[in-house]
């Protein structure tokens, strides 16, 4: 019974250090507040369901990064399988229009037209993470994460804003 709530303590102090981390990865596969909620929370039943088999042979948040990474990209797949007509409003009530703004969903619009992996390096290297580390939770070689960053930069510059 001790051991159990130690785990749960454990658990709940490494969601706590990391929500921040899960909460953007979700929100880079979806803008939809429901459905971000839905990835967070599978996100935190995959963590915990795979919490007692962390051998710690990486750092934690790299841990939580992929797990993370992984749910949403299965999701993303289940979607693409299932297709909905999503409802719309015609009006946004938190729109922002400040150019800083307006640069930050541009980027953001472009990076969600970016293929799952290549979205996913992009959203780790935008965290500052090392070319290592992105290979490690990707799961491809450092020289390899450089190559594509430079490939995925090139074709974020010549989008068009529109689609």
């Amino acid at each position: 019974m001790e051991n159990k709530k130690q785990k749960e303590k454990d658990f709940a102090q490494m969601v706590k250090r990391n929500k921040n981390t899960i909460y953007t990865v979700c929100y880079m596969f979806s803008k939809d507040q429901d459905e971000v909620s839905d990835l967070f929370q599978e996100t935190l039943i995959n963590l915990w369901n795979g919490f007692d088999s962390f051998r710690g042979e990486c750092d934690v948040r790299s841990w939580v990064w992929r797990v993370t990474l992984n749910t949403c990209i299965s999701a993303e797949r289940k979607k693409k399988k299932s297709e909905t007509i999503p409802l719309s409003m015609e009006i946004n009530l938190f729109t922002d229009t400040d150019s800083d703004t307006k640069q930050i969903q541009q980027l953001y619009s472009r990076i969600n037209r970016l293929g799952m992996v290549d979205r996913a390096i992009v959203l780790l290297w935008l965290e500052n993470m090392s070319y290592e580390e992105i290979g490690q939770i990707i799961g491809i070689s450092t020289k390899n994460v450089s190559v594509k960053l430079v490939r995925i930069k090139e074709q974020l510059r010549n989008m068009s804003d529109e689609q």
